[in-house]
């Protein structure tokens, strides 16, 4: 039997949603062993004088327990 646990976190990019989530799953996997998924909560830019500065993602990402 297995037991997962499902964490927070936010990742940010100047580049795209898409290297904001890669980012984040890779600075989560230097921390977390089991990494199995990801879910994107959530999206949002930072806008400074009209143009996109950042790009921000809320993940929630599920690990296996280890025994």
């Amino acid at each position: 039997m297995s037991v997962a646990k499902v964490t927070e976190i936010i990742a940010s990019s100047e580049t795209s949603f898409d290297d904001a989530v890669k980012q984040g799953i890779e600075r989560a996997t230097k921390t977390l062993k089991g990494v199995s998924s990801a879910w994107v909560k959530d999206q949002q830019v930072v806008v400074n004088d009209g143009k996109i500065t950042a790009y921000r993602v809320n993940l929630k990402v599920t690990f296996v327990l280890n025994d």
